[in-house]
């Protein structure tokens, strides 16, 4: 069901209409492969067509969307090969932040990661796994922002969307409590500061879409765009 979002104060209409239509995109309110409107979102999100239109050619740079001059737009389908390249560099950058936290995460710092881990617990008995994604998200700013790399979370956050579809459905359909319970893990290695572990817990987090991803692709093969990656998996399983 699309979720019409809390317009912010003094946010253009261009900017609100993208930030409604990623997170509809991103938590699978619309589908892969679905048309969308540029007359129904404009009624919807009491805006013009106009930037409707500008948010539909921006989130095209991003391959969220596809334009079909004189025939509309509709959702892209899940491009695994960006969902590796952006699994790649969250890695690469994560497991060099969780030893950084090894030597500076405070103990307010630690609250506010227990918290959100708390939080976490109470999705997955809430079967939240909307909730959830936004609070692993949230989980590992705080990891950057303990070390004060706000502004690499930001650079990588811009490039996680399609990866963050596969890990709603993953939420969706897998079980929740596995990414909760490596994020306890992980933490508990920061605060044991045993850089080593961190980093592989790290490793081992980011790098279990891969497996997820098969069953997946099985599972939903019309969410998925025909990329290098999921050839090689058919062609695996014939």
């Amino acid at each position: 069901m699309f979720e019409k979002l809390e317009r912010l104060q003094r946010e253009y209409a261009r900017e609100y209409v993208i930030r409604v239509l990623r997170h509809n995109i991103i938590n699978m309110n619309l589908k892969p492969g679905q048309l969308v409107s540029e007359n129904e979102i404009a009624e919807k999100l009491g805006v013009s067509r106009t930037p409707v239109r500008e948010a539909f050619i921006e989130l095209s740079r991003s391959s969220l969307v596809e334009i079909y001059p004189q025939k509309g737009t509709c959702i892209s389908p899940i491009d695994m090969d960006i969902v590796e390249e952006s699994r790649f560099m969250r890695c690469v950058m994560e497991k060099a932040v969780v030893q950084l936290c090894c030597d500076v995460l405070s103990k307010s710092d630690i609250v506010i990661l227990e918290e959100n881990l708390r939080l976490q617990d109470s999705c997955v008995e809430d079967k939240d796994y909307k909730r959830l994604l936004s609070l692993d998200n949230s989980f590992h700013e705080l990891l950057f922002r303990s070390c004060q790399k706000e502004m690499t979370f930001n650079l990588i956050k811009s490039a996680l969307a399609q990866f963050d579809r596969v890990r709603i459905l993953n939420f969706a359909e897998m079980d929740m409590q596995i990414t909760v319970d490596e994020h306890k893990k992980i933490l508990r290695a920061i605060k044991n500061k045993d850089k080593e572990v961190a980093s592989d817990l790290m490793e081992k987090h980011l790098t279990r879409i891969i497996f997820d991803m098969s069953y997946l692709m099985e599972k939903h093969p019309e969410y998925f765009k025909r990329t290098s990656i999921q050839a090689e998996y058919l062609a695996e399983r014939t």
